[in-house]
């Protein structure tokens, strides 16, 4: 286990000895300014999340909010161990998380590419529609995922998902927990969390995590370091200020960059075992994420309300990669090409936010408004430098099967490259939500946005200007109190960064999206229940250029679509739908249209069950289960070439439905002492972690942790 260090350390034993002094404001119930800054969501034990903002800046109802809303919870997280986003997405209906390699995650939705992702509501898409390393759940309360088009809250994006992080923010009462991890492939992680509340003005949050795991995977592990700081300021009753900082770092060895071979050049299917790595022993990549926030909140007299907020994200990548392409003969299991690459990126964001949100009354009725601007700016540079000259940056590559990483390391002085890329983008929010007759609801508004690209990105210009107008419009009609019907529309802009192969920027992403479908509560509101159907039609949509699929991915290049869609159902369930049953439960089923490569790559159908039962005749005892189900997909690869006896065949890769299950079993010992045993994949399941590429790997085989957790 990587040693925690030395500022940690002191930090957790502050944190300790906060946790252990006399609670002299533990009673005190005048904490009204920390929560009228909670404008992102409220939490409640379980897995009924009840209400979400993210959609809206309104903190409404999940049944009041006219798209396909599901939350995360923070009960969730914990009893299934979901300490990487990745896992948590994984339990998110209609999500599915695409494993291109160890280290890089691409998330689709409805068919698409999930870009959009806030932390407490404000964000930008990720720079380059990908997330690096992951990130740590340790210092979410909770994660909201608004599917469908976002565009009045997020700007650009696609009419697939918005995946909103909601922070940890100071409790009402001062309390530490400390949690200790262990588990297969010498997984040790711990984490500490820590609230206090100074005096009636200030009060704070403190998380601190550290792990070090190896993995099935031969040659690769990952170390985390996580510490994050909220300190919260009640300047006056109705005025709030806030300073957060987090930084995350995580440092992986022996990481994939690509993937594995997934086709003989006869045509047949790869089998390798698990454990089977295309990485150099000497394969790393370090990335280090920081992010700052200042937030000023005031509650105006008549009931209307400001948010400001400043947020500054810093991500610095250094790695040294590996990629091997070709196809390996059948037979001899040779055929194959490594290529080095030394990678370094710096990647900043900064956004201004600032909107306004109350009721005002017109006609007789209530109505609420939201009105705000934002401003937004990315900066970034990287830098690839290769070996073209020793020999040692395109090595040939024995059999897989037996090769153990042994590269010689590359003298990365050849063929420099990068970008120097700065993106900004001014928009004006506004929407209303208006009460027109008893039960029934519209919300209208619309975002403009103004984006622009200034740079040079590997010699080509990125240079680009946009400008659009994207209307909201929705609807929800009460047919009894526990059930509302809905419908909303919205279109969608989307500037595109991809490359066609004349290195010419594509031009941006249009298309509308639509849905309609009916929210209801259940069990007297103790669970809420969503079935919901969309069609959305999107034209030129950046595809993979057949040309280039082969190519290592920066070399890859992409054309414009005529015009994709999918339409579809999804089905949400979530809260206790028996007394001591928590249950989670998604279903999706959609088809995809214009792509056909997309369409068979991309699951059409998932399943996803989440449930934890609480034993009444055992206090303090629950099991669980979480399953996610998906179907077959597949990817064409080509013909096989001349000289074998099924020259001409087409080369698919398949693979087949398959259901992955975790279990739990959790005793909590007094109110402070419990343990979490977990068992992942119980089944042992062995499937490809994604089709969105070419090439592949093996997802973890069955594993299981251990978890001590202790409350002060």
């Amino acid at each position: 286990m990587s040693s925690i260090t030395n500022s940690k350390l002191g930090a957790l034993a502050i944190m300790v000895a906060l946790g252990s002094s006399q609670f002299s404001y533990a009673e005190d119930n005048s904490l009204d300014g920390v929560e009228k800054i909670i404008v992102t969501g409220s939490y409640l034990e379980g897995y009924n999340a009840h209400s979400a903002s993210g959609a809206s800046r309104m903190e409404l109802a999940i049944k009041d909010i006219p798209q396909s809303v599901s939350v995360i919870t923070g009960a969730q997280l914990q009893d299934f161990q979901l300490t990487d986003v990745n896992v948590a997405l994984d339990t998110a209906t209609g999500v599915n998380v695409e494993r291109i390699e160890t280290d890089r995650t691409y998330y689709t939705a409805r068919g698409f590419d999930i870009t959009n992702f806030q932390i407490d509501g404000i964000g930008l898409p990720l720079t380059s529609g990908n997330n690096h390393a992951g990130d740590d759940t340790a210092i979410y309360e909770r994660i909201e995922i608004i599917r469908g088009a976002n565009g009045l809250m997020t700007g650009v994006g696609n009419p697939s998902a918005t995946v909103n992080y909601i922070r940890k923010r100071p409790s009402a009462e001062n309390n530490i927990q400390v949690k200790g991890t262990v588990g297969s492939d010498n997984l040790y992680r711990i984490e500490a969390d820590g609230s206090y509340r100074f005096n009636e003005t200030i009060s704070a949050r403190v998380v601190l995590v550290d792990q070090d795991r190896e993995s099935h995977l031969d040659r690769y592990s990952r170390k985390n370091q996580l510490a994050y700081v909220f300190l919260n300021v009640n300047l006056t009753e109705n005025t709030q200020i806030s300073f957060s900082h987090s930084y995350n770092n995580s440092d992986a060895t022996g990481n994939l960059w690509g993937a594995l071979p997934l086709f003989y050049t006869d045509g047949s299917a790869t089998n390798y075992d698990l454990s089977t790595s295309t990485s150099a022993e000497w394969s790393n990549w370090q990335v280090v994420n920081n992010n700052s926030v200042i937030e000023l909140s005031h509650s105006f007299e008549n009931d209307w309300r400001l948010r400001a907020t400043y947020s500054q994200k810093k991500a610095d990548e250094d790695s040294e990669l590996f990629y091997v392409f070709g196809t390996p003969d059948s037979e001899t299991e040779l055929g194959l090409t490594g290529y080095a690459s030394e990678y370094i990126l710096d990647d900043k964001h900064d956004l201004y936010d600032a909107y306004v949100e109350g009721d005002f009354n017109l006609f007789g009725r209530d109505h609420q408004l939201v009105a705000g601007f934002n401003y937004s700016k990315l900066s970034y540079t990287d830098r690839s430098l290769y070996d073209y000259t020793t020999g040692n940056g395109s090595p040939r590559i024995p059999n897989l099967n037996t090769w153990e990483g042994k590269a010689v390391f590359p003298n990365f002085a050849d063929g420099e490259a990068g970008s120097d890329v700065v993106q900004k983008q001014k928009a004006a929010y506004f929407t209303g939500r208006f009460n027109l007759r008893d039960g029934l609801y519209v919300m209208a508004g619309g975002r403009y946005n103004d984006w622009e690209v200034v740079g040079e990105s590997y010699g080509v210009e990125r240079d680009v200007e946009d400008s659009d107008f994207i209307p909201y419009f929705g609807a929800i009609y009460a047919i009894t109190d526990d059930t509302n019907l809905y419908a909303s529309y919205t279109e969608t802009f989307q500037a595109q960064n991809e490359l066609d192969i004349n290195n010419q920027q594509l031009a941006p992403v249009v298309g509308e999206s639509k849905e309609i479908g009916i929210k209801t509560s259940l069990f007297e509101d103790s669970a809420v229940a969503i079935f919901t159907y969309f069609d959305v039609q999107q034209t030129n949509l950046a595809i993979a250029d057949p040309a280039t699929m082969n190519l290592p991915p920066t070399e890859q290049r992409f054309i414009g679509s005529d015009g994709i869609g999918s339409h579809g159902f999804e089905f949400d369930l979530a809260g206790e739908i028996l007394p001591g049953l928590n249950t989670s439960i998604g279903i999706s089923d959609f088809s995809i249209s214009g792509d056909e490569l997309v369409a068979s790559y991309t699951p059409n159908k998932m399943v996803k069950l989440g449930a934890v039962y609480d034993i009444p005749q055992v206090s303090g005892l629950s099991f669980g289960l979480n399953v996610r189900w998906q179907d077959d997909i597949s990817r064409k690869q080509g013909l096989v070439e001349e000289g074998f006896a099924n020259a001409g065949d087409e080369i698919v890769t398949r693979q087949d439905a398959y259901a992955v299950a975790d279990l739990l079993v959790k005793y909590a010992i007094n109110e402070d002492i419990s343990i979490n045993f977990n068992v992942f994949n119980i089944t042992d399941e062995k499937y490809l972690t994604s089709l969105y590429w070419a090439q592949s790997y093996y997802a973890s085989p069955r594993a299981v942790s251990a978890t001590l957790s202790w409350s002060i």
